[in-house]
């Protein structure tokens, strides 16, 4: 137990100001019983990973143990917050022995960073970034199957290739109960009402990913199938929104659990960990969710690509996927593992959204200069 702990002290005294944020800082992210539940699950965790031995079967833990990467460094590039991403990683370096070296930022600056990196890459694994906001840049993954595959969930499954989806990601609203004045939001339809014009943070679509995705959602969600309709819908929300675009998904939480906003757009992967006390509460829009799954893919030229190889397989494995559901409220992607229960899902063609997205956006700025 003594190296366990040395291990975990280890990975947040390479990681000084992040221990400090979350510990110190009163649970700013994350809130002290939530730490400490989170540490009691990661303790169980690691005391079964020590039982398991060399167990080589991938039916039995959903990864294989892979010799030779001991002591090896991974470089990941995540999207996800740092509470996200802190446990799992301590749980992956104890396993195997590797160093992680984690770098945290937005789905847009990620995917810049790996285009200027391309010809010579510096790391080995993108972390985070949703289905449609990654696909387009394929290019950038090298091509792996992950042995968790065949317990994908439905429209979950690796159709690219190359990346290989993590957790389920749903849009949602944040609304600051304090500011509501007895409005009611239950929905895309709540966002028309004339008393929240001028108080709706959004980010612009193209600069967040998140945004992105609630565009994809109105259309499908308020179209009921239509399009045509679900533009119909767009055009009014910009209108109500009156001006207040945001350049990021951080944004609209801080302007929302400021009170300068009453209701924004986000998604559950990034809103989350940020509970802070505030008098915010998350909304799941009774119209229907679109399932936007989160990937995690393999750098081209990737430098430890066994070591990617086996971050892939450990964080889509049985135990980690229930221990995201259970413990990061995050959605898992695994048909064996039960997260995405109560809401209201809706589908749509990967394909069909990424041949739009480009005229989507146009679409909704010459909506947003019209209008404001």
């Amino acid at each position: 137990m003594k190296g366990l702990v040395t291990h975990w002290c280890g990975m947040y005294t390479t990681n000084a100001r992040l221990h400090q944020y979350i510990v110190l800082n009163g649970g700013t992210l994350m809130s002290r019983n939530k730490i400490l539940i989170v540490l009691a699950f990661i303790i169980a965790m690691l005391v079964a990973f020590a039982g398991c031995g060399n167990n080589n079967d991938p039916d039995n833990n959903g990864y294989e143990v892979i010799e030779g990467i001991q002591d090896t460094t991974l470089v990941i590039y995540t999207t996800l917050a740092p509470d996200l991403t802190a446990p799992i990683i301590a749980m992956f370096e104890e396993r195997y022995g590797v160093f992680v070296e984690l770098y945290h930022d937005s789905t847009a600056q990620t995917l810049a960073r790996l285009h200027a990196e391309a010809t010579h890459p510096q790391a080995d694994v993108m972390w985070g970034g949703d289905i449609f906001s990654v696909t387009p840049h394929l290019e950038l993954f090298e091509e792996f199957v992950s042995v968790n595959e065949p317990y994908m969930l439905p429209g979950h499954a690796h159709t690219s290739g190359v990346v290989t989806s993590f957790a389920t990601n749903a849009g949602i609203l944040i609304v600051n109960t304090s500011q509501l004045s007895g409005m009611e939001i239950r929905g895309y339809e709540c966002l028309l009402n004339p008393a929240l014009r001028g108080r709706i943070a959004i980010a612009y679509p193209s600069a967040a990913s998140s945004s992105f995705n609630h565009l994809v959602n109105q259309v499908f969600a308020m179209g009921g199938g239509d399009t045509s309709a679900g533009w119909d819908y767009i055009e009014q929300f910009i209108s109500n929104v009156s001006g207040n675009i945001l350049p990021s998904s951080a944004a609209v939480h801080a302007g929302v659990a400021s009170g300068d906003f009453i209701v924004g757009l986000t998604c559950e992967d990034a809103f989350l960990p940020l509970d802070a006390g505030a008098d915010v509460e998350v909304v799941h829009m009774y119209e229907g969710i679109v399932a936007m799954p989160a990937v995690v893919g393999i750098v081209n030229g990737a430098i430890n690509r066994e070591g990617a190889e086996a971050f892939i397989d450990f964080v889509t494995s049985y135990e980690i996927q229930v221990f995201v559901a259970a413990s990061l409220g995050l959605r898992a992607v695994r048909s064996d593992v039960q997260s995405n229960v109560g809401l209201n899902w809706l589908v749509a063609d990967v394909a069909y959204v990424l041949q739009n997205r480009d005229s989507w956006i146009e679409r909704f700025w010459d909506l947003w200069m019209l209008h404001n």
